[in-house]
């Protein structure tokens, strides 16, 4: 089966591309299923209820978040209510959601997700990411053997250990977060397929999606600047993993860059 994983999707360019092409690139690859990171689907913070339904609209059917997972004050309630959408697993156990799910592919097959946060740079990790994945593959496992993770993290060398421990019990790692794609991807020895980060679904001339001479300012002259969204022409950033349905193990991975003109 072959599952599509779209990276940081940001704002209302980003969303559009995905309305642009997730449909034509499952009519055309023979896609499965498709998951998409979303914590930065309104605004570049967070996922209001409208960024989520658009997403659906587009022919997502997984959502997975990261550090902005609360910055949109409707985010507990989509945790709440929607079946599709997780956080990551190593937050708080109080937080609303779950960090895991399974879901029934196009196919019928059943694919088990999940979503875990880095804590290198990062602060909003509750428990060890590593330690969180053994606990949700060992829940999924009782019902597929085909297990995706986004691995929402900042430091390549955190996402890269993540791969090498995760390899042989999961069938593909992605790294999210960092906007910037990756040429590292790979099969690891035991079967599992990997790519460091994913990269940004957004404005493909811009600075992690925002307004690029703030950002240029903010670095040369180290004074506050306001961060704005950028406009302009988009980029879709992802891959897909081509999994053996009866093993759980990856048997390709095709990275996907698409930048208009």
């Amino acid at each position: 089966m072959k599952i599509l994983c779209v990276g940081d999707v940001v704002s209302a360019v980003g969303r559009e591309m995905l309305f642009r092409y997730v449909d034509e690139m499952k009519y055309q690859k023979g896609i499965d299923l498709c998951i998409v990171n979303g914590e930065n689907a309104t605004h570049g913070r967070g996922m209001a209820r409208a960024a989520y339904n658009e997403l659906m609209r587009a022919g997502v059917d997984i959502v997975t978040m990261g550090n902005h997972t609360w910055d949109c004050k409707e985010a507990a309630d989509i945790m709440r209510k929607e079946d599709n959408v997780i956080r990551p697993a190593n937050y708080n156990s109080a937080c609303p959601g779950k960090g895991s799910l399974i879901y029934t592919a196009k196919n019928g097959v059943k694919v088990g997700v999940i979503n875990l946060i880095g804590k290198t740079y990062l602060e909003y990790a509750q428990d060890s990411p590593f330690d969180s994945a053994d606990r949700e593959i060992e829940k999924l496992k009782e019902k597929t053997n085909i297990i995706i993770v986004d691995f929402h993290a900042e430091a390549t060398s955190e996402k890269l250990a993540m791969g090498f421990y995760l390899d042989g019990k999961v069938s593909a790692v992605f790294g999210t977060h960092t906007h910037v794609q990756t040429a590292d991807e790979m099969i690891l020895p035991n079967g599992t397929g990997y790519i460091t980060d994913l990269g940004m679904t957004g404005v493909g001339l811009s600075i992690l999606g925002r307004s690029v001479v703030p950002i240029v300012e903010r670095f040369r002259t180290g004074m506050p600047q306001k961060f704005e969204l950028a406009s302009g022409k988009g980029q879709m950033c992802g891959c897909i993993f081509d999994i053996d349905e009866q093993t759980g193990k990856c048997t390709d991975v095709e990275r996907i860059f698409i930048r208009e003109p």
